[in-house]
C-alpha cells in the first residue's frame, strides 16, 4: 500500500490559514536541515500518490514486477521538508550502486572537497650518468585514480631528471593502485611497464594516444624486480611529488562511470564499509538501520540502502558542499552536461544530478531535479525484478511525468544544482603541472 504521509510529521512550511507550500529554493535545503533530523510535512497534492500508484501498477502490466512484488520496490520523493511520495521509503532494500553516494558522502566529509592524494617517487641511491645506482620508490597513500597517464607524465620527468636505468628494484610502499588494480605487487608491475615504452602494451599506448600531442614517451630500465615492502629501512632522496585529482573530481569521475574499484579504495581510505554506514547515517540523520553495507561499491544483495536514505544523503552532500560554491552536480552525472559513462541512453529530465545502481535484479535510481513549482525534488526509485532495462524506462517516464506537472525553471533561472562551472569539465589525466619536482 503507498504511504503518502508519515505518522505525526510537523511543517513548519504550512501556512496557518491554510495549506500553502513555499516553492523550495536551493538555500532552503541548507536551512531546514540545520536543524535537529529532517522535519517532514505531508504533500497536500493527493495526485501525488496516484501518480506512484499507476508507476507501480504500470511495472505490473509490463509483467516487470509480480504483485507480491510491491513489497520490494522503494520511492521517496521530497521537496525540501515537504514529503510528496513514499512507498516502502524507509525499507533498506538491495540498492546496488546508490551505495555509492554513502561512499560519497563519507569521503567528502573526511578528506574535504580539495584533498589531493599524494605519491610520493623517490631513490635510495645516486643518480650519476643517467643510471639510479638504487632502487627506485613509490610511496603511494592510496590515489584511486592513479592510470596509465599519470604514471607516463611521471616517467617522463624522470627523464628530465637525467635517469635512463635504475640498477636496483623497484619499491612499492604503502597503498599504490596502477590503473584500478589493487595488489600492490602488480600495481607495481604495471608502473614499470608504464615508464618504459619499449615494454608498452596496446592499452597503455592508447591511453597515450589519447595525451596532448607531443608529450614524450619516457624510456627508464629497471633493471630489478618489484618488491613491495611496508617501510624503506635506508633513507630516500625524494624525487617528485605526485597529486592526485582534487576529491571533488575523483568522487564525480567514480560516479560517473560508477567504477567499483574507486569507491572501495575510497571506502578504505575512510575506514571501510562500516565507518562509511555509519558516517553516511549520522550526516544523513536516518536510522543507521537504513544504510546497512558490505562494502563501498555495492556489489552484492546485502548492501542494502533505503529509498529515504539515499535523497537524504544526497542532501547531506548538497549541505557539505554549498560552503565551497559546490552542489551535488560537482560530484555525479548531470543530465544534459554530462554525456560519459551511466547517462549513455537514458532520458532523464535535463539538469538532473542522479546516481544509478544496477545489479542482476536491481535497478535504482536517486537524484535531485529542479523543478517551477517545487523547486528542487529530491528522489530515490529502487526496483527489484528480472528485467533491469525495462525498469530503467519506467524511471525515466515516472520523472518526466513528475516535471511535466511542476514545470520546467525557465532557462535563465538557477537550479541550485548546477556544476560550479556551468558546465562539466573533463579531467585531463597525466597532467604535468600535478607533478612537484623535488630534486
Amino acid at each position: 500500500m503507498l504511504e503518502l504521509f508519515g505518522s505525526g510529521l510537523v511543517s513548519l512550511w504550512l501556512d496557518m490559514a491554510g495549506v500553502k507550500v513555499k516553492p523550495m529554493q536551493a538555500i532552503d535545503v541548507l536551512a531546514w536541515q540545520a536543524g535537529p533530523g529532517l522535519v517532514l510535512a505531508p504533500d497536500p497534492n493527493l495526485a501525488r500518490s496516484n501518480t506512484i500508484r499507476e508507476y507501480l501498477k504500470e511495472l505490473q502490466a509490463l509483467r516487470l514486477i509480480k504483485p507480491e512484488q510491491t513489497q520490494v520496490q522503494g520511492i521517496w520523493i521530497q521537496s525540501g521538508p515537504i514529503l510528496m511520495a513514499n512507498h516502502q521509503g524507509t525499507k533498506p532494500l538491495p540498492a546496488a550502486s546508490l551505495t555509492k553516494i554513502a561512499t560519497s558522502l563519507a569521503a567528502l566529509n573526511h578528506w574535504g572537497h580539495d584533498h589531493k592524494f599524494e605519491t610520493l617517487i623517490g631513490a635510495t641511491g645516486p643518480i650519476k650518468n643517467g643510471v639510479l645506482e638504487g632502487h627506485l620508490v613509490v610511496n603511494a597513500s592510496g590515489d584511486p585514480l592513479f592510470v596509465w597517464e599519470e604514471a607516463i607524465t611521471i616517467g617522463n620527468m624522470l627523464s628530465k631528471m637525467g635517469i635512463k636505468r635504475v640498477n636496483g628494484n623497484l619499491i612499492v610502499v604503502g597503498k599504490l593502485a596502477m590503473n584500478f588494480q589493487r595488489n600492490p605487487e602488480l600495481a607495481g608491475q604495471a608502473f614499470k611497464r608504464a615508464i618504459n615504452f619499449a615494454t608498452w602494451s596496446r592499452a597503455i599506448a592508447f591511453q597515450y594516444s589519447r595525451m596532448p600531442k607531443g608529450t614524450p614517451k619516457p624510456q627508464i630500465v629497471i633493471t630489478g624486480k618489484v618488491k613491495v615492502q611496508d617501510e624503506i629501512e635506508t633513507s630516500q632522496t625524494e624525487l617528485i611529488r605526485h597529486y592526485s585529482l582534487p576529491m571533488t573530481q575523483l568522487i564525480n569521475e567514480m560516479n560517473v562511470f560508477s567504477n567499483n574499484d574507486m569507491a572501495e579504495m575510497l571506502a578504505e581510505s575512510v575506514g571501510g564499509a562500516i565507518a562509511v554506514q555509519s558516517i553516511a547515517a549520522k550526516l544523513a540523520r536516518v536510522p543507521q538501520s537504513e544504510i546497512q553495507l558490505i562494502n563501498g561499491s555495492g556489489l552484492g544483495q546485502e548492501n542494502r540502502v533505503s529509498a529515504r536514505a539515499a535523497t537524504a544523503m544526497l542532501m547531506a552532500i548538497q549541505r557539505l558542499a554549498a560552503p565551497h560554491n559546490l552542489t551535488v552536480a560537482d560530484f555525479f552525472p548531470t543530465s544534459g552536461l554530462d554525456y560519459r559513462g551511466t547517462t549513455y541512453a537514458r532520458k532523464i529530465p535535463k539538469h538532473t544530478a542522479f546516481k544509478t545502481g544496477t545489479l542482476r535484479d536491481v535497478s535504482a535510481l536517486a537524484g535531485v531535479m529542479p523543478t517551477k513549482n517545487r523547486g528542487l525534488v529530491w528522489f530515490a526509485i529502487i526496483n527489484k525484478g528480472t528485467f533491469v532495462p525495462g525498469f530503467r524506462a519506467e524511471q525515466d517516464k515516472l520523472l518526466q511525468k513528475m516535471l511535466k506537472e511542476l514545470k520546467v525553471p525557465a532557462p535563465t533561472a538557477s537550479t541550485g544544482v548546477s556544476p560550479t562551472e556551468g558546465k562539466k569539465i573533463i579531467p585531463q589525466l597525466g597532467k604535468p603541472n600535478r607533478n612537484e619536482v623535488l630534486y
